[in-house]
């Protein structure tokens, strides 16, 4: 890929002093790499080419993209970071030094440790500067798309860790596409016979419901414009194969059972026109009891907003159909990237240190990374226990609950009111006596869903916690605070079950 070709990546298009950085690091990082080689035969500095490509898409900016093309130089050249610094800065410099320090990860049979050193390193990366772990993403997307290139052990070897470690981590940061990919990618070598079998069978369907999906699209359009809504684009969308596998055998291999395989998207200009244009879908065709979902008003752990409708479309036929904003589109797409967009590298920095929230960014979207640099340094990182839990607690699916007062807590699915009462506060923790969901009564090992309200009761005394909390607990910033008060107590705390 050539400079000019890079530059018509870019989402976003870059002005005199950008371009100029860009095109800097361009032939810097070229005449580095020059003469060195990939396992596919391919000039090196391509993969650096191609990984800037898909920052650049996603709409990163010229330092993060310019660190891109660099990331790879101190490690595999005898270009040294004095160097890099002495021509680009420091705060490009910090960027590949940030990569560099990741490593290259690797998972061995069962040493565990390895697994969690590798996951330690991302948390600290994350926790300084995010740009890091999309330079990192963007990597490993190219590296999956090239992987055919190398053994059949490595390729196991690095689809596995794809899968357990880099797609959980874009869909903790929203990037749906491209977490996505690597699913689809790292699935492609895992199960090779369960992927041809969802690929195959994907496209039958595609092929088969494409010509209905088109006549809703034709159908939608016109009667949306017919009732003054102004639209922006409506297109179809096919579900990604690895998702489609799991839908399948979330309904027992029953095809008939999943109607998203390709759903509808509409994009209007503003939030008034989306609801508008829900009432109008919902006029227009019959909707699904119970199948409408309002992800604006409540967001996504990860940022995602979109309504969500599933109706019985033309000719009776269930079609699911997405309405958002461009905005929220790019959201969807792109996740916690798109949001960059919007806001300045120093506001971010500003945030994780405790400053000042984001230009642009809802506050809850990120309180997770700030949550992640505390507990880092209240807990250490030297603890296998803690850094396993750590994957629950951060990169497993998510949902929200609200305190009474209309607060957000963000929790991992399957988190009981305990989890939720350490989350509020330590001490009213120790102090759950019981909990309330949506004004009822229920179990300490309740399991919290998505949107409940939650109300925590107390005793007024101070109070020991049961040591049965730590099995019930889900999160491991919970556990961990049950063990301290424990300890604290004069109470011996005894083995519990691993996660």
């Amino acid at each position: 890929m050539t400079l000019q070709e890079l530059l018509t990546h870019y989402k976003n298009p870059l002005d005199q002093k950008q371009r100029a950085l860009v095109t800097e690091a361009f032939e810097f990082a070229e005449h580095a790499h020059k003469g060195q080689k990939r396992k596919s035969g391919e000039d090196y500095f391509e993969h650096s080419v191609a990984t800037t490509a898909i920052l650049a898409e996603i709409g990163m900016r010229s330092k993060t993209t310019a660190a891109a093309l660099l990331h790879d130089v101190p490690e595999d050249t005898e270009v040294t970071l004095e160097e890099i610094q002495k021509k680009f800065g420091p705060e490009i410099t910090k960027l590949v030094d940030g990569i560099t320090k990741l490593g290259k990860f690797k998972l061995r049979g069962d040493k565990k440790e390895l697994q969690l050193e590798n996951l330690r390193k991302i948390f600290l990366a994350m926790a300084e500067d995010i740009r890091v772990v999309l330079i990192k993403l963007a990597d490993r997307l190219h590296n999956m798309r090239t992987l055919d290139a190398l053994p059949p052990e490595k390729q196991e070897r690095i689809a596995r860790e794809t899968m357990e470690i880099y797609a959980p981590i874009a869909n903790r940061l929203g990037i749906g596409e491209i977490k996505g990919e690597l699913e689809d990618l790292s699935f492609k070598f895992l199960d090779p016979k369960n992927y041809e079998f969802s690929r195959d069978l994907m496209d039958k369907v595609f092929k088969e419901r494409k010509k209905y999906v088109d006549l809703a699209i034709k159908e939608l359009r016109e009667e949306l414009v017919s009732s003054k809504i102004k639209v922006i684009d409506v297109h179809g969308r096919a579900k990604h194969i690895y998702r489609f596998f799991l839908k399948l055998k979330k309904y027992d291999m029953n095809m008939q059972q999943v109607h998203d395989v390709m759903a509808v998207r509409v994009i209007v200009p503003g939030i008034p026109d989306c609801y508008e244009a829900l009432g109008i879908v919902h006029k227009k065709y019959r909707p699904l009891v119970g199948r409408i979902k309002d992800y604006i008003s409540l967001p996504k752990p990860n940022g995602y907003r979109s309504l969500h409708t599933t109706v019985f479309g033309p000719s009776g036929k269930i079609l699911e159909i997405q309405i958002r904003t461009p905005r929220m589109h790019d959201e969807s797409e792109f996740g916690i990237a798109a949001h960059w967009i919007y806001s300045s590298p120093q506001s971010w920095r500003d945030y994780i240190f405790g400053r000042r929230a984001p230009v642009d960014i809802p506050e809850k979207e990120l309180e997770w990374v700030k949550q992640l640099r505390e507990w880092q340094k209240e807990f250490g990182q030297d603890s296998l226990e803690y850094l396993q839990g750590l994957r629950i607690d951060f990169f497993q699916n998510h949902i929200f609950a609200f305190t009474p007062k209309g607060d957000i807590i963000d929790l991992p699915e399957e988190a009981t009111p305990i989890d939720f009462a350490y989350a509020v506060h330590s001490e009213i923790g120790s102090r759950t006596t019981g909990a309330k969901a949506d004004g009822k009564l229920v179990p300490l090992d309740y399991k919290i869903r998505n949107g409940q309200v939650v109300e925590i009761l107390t005793s007024k005394d101070p109070k020991t916690p049961n040591q049965d909390w730590i099995r019930i607990a889900r999160t491991s910033y919970a556990k961990t605070r049950i063990r301290q008060q424990l300890r604290k107590a004069g109470i011996m705390v005894g083995l519990v079950r691993k996660e």
